[in-house]
C-alpha cells in the first residue's frame, strides 16, 4: 500500500482494555502490509507467564516499567503496527517516547462495548473487582486526558472491524498528508 511506503514511524494503537487494539492493528498492518507487534504478547514471551500473572506478582508499577523498556525496543527498526497494553500510554514517559518516535492512534468506544468485550475473559487482572464495568468507567475518565495527547483519534464501536480499519487508514493519511504539507 503506497500510504506505508510515507510512514517514517511505527504506528501505534492506545485505548482501554477491550477497544480491539490487537485485532483492529491485526488487520491495519495486514491492509498497510506491516508486520504486527502485541506488546503484551511480547512480555509474556520474556517473562514466560501470562500479562496478568506478572501484573499481580510484581506490581503494576514493575509491569509498568518493564513495559516502558520493552516499548521502547518496538519503536526501533522496521516500521510496523504495535498494539499497547491499555495502560501503557497512560505512563508519562512510555506517553512521551511513544509521541516523540511513534505515529499514536487512540481508538476509543464506548464503556457498554468494551465491558462486554472484555466480560468473555478473565485474563484482565485490572477487571477482577467484581464490578468490571465501574473499573472501565473509572479508567476512562481517568486515562482520556493521557489517551487524547495521541496523534489521532479514532471512535469504534460495535461495528465491523473492516470500517475501524478504514477510519484508521484515512485518518493516517490526512496526518501523513499533514506532515509532508
Amino acid at each position: 500500500m503506497e500510504l506505508a511506503k510515507r510512514l517514517d514511524r511505527p504506528v501505534v494503537l492506545v485505548g482501554l482494555m477491550g477497544v480491539g487494539k490487537s485485532t483492529v492493528g491485526r488487520r491495519l498492518a495486514k491492509r498497510l502490509g506491516l508486520s504486527f507487534v502485541d506488546s503484551d504478547s511480547e512480555i509474556e514471551d520474556a517473562a514466560g507467564y501470562p500479562a496478568a500473572e506478572i501484573f499481580e506478582r510484581f506490581g503494576e508499577r514493575d509491569f509498568r516499567d518493564g513495559e516502558r523498556r520493552l516499548v521502547a525496543r518496538l519503536i526501533e527498526g522496521d516500521i510496523r503496527v504495535i498494539a499497547t497494553g491499555g495502560g501503557a500510554f497512560v505512563d508519562p514517559r512510555t506517553r512521551k517516547l511513544l509521541n516523540e518516535r511513534a505515529i499514536t492512534i487512540w481508538l476509543d468506544a464506548p464503556v457498554e462495548i468494551l465491558a462486554e468485550r472484555t466480560s468473555r475473559s478473565d485474563r484482565r487482572p485490572l477487571l477482577r473487582n467484581g464490578d468490571p464495568k465501574g473499573t472501565l468507567e473509572r479508567l476512562a475518565e481517568e486515562r482520556r486526558p493521557s489517551y487524547a495527547e495521541a496523534h489521532i483519534h479514532v471512535k469504534s464501536g460495535d461495528g465491523a472491524h473492516k470500517d475501524v480499519v478504514d477510519a484508521i487508514i484515512r485518518a493516517l493519511e490526512d496526518y501523513v498528508d499533514r506532515a509532508d504539507g
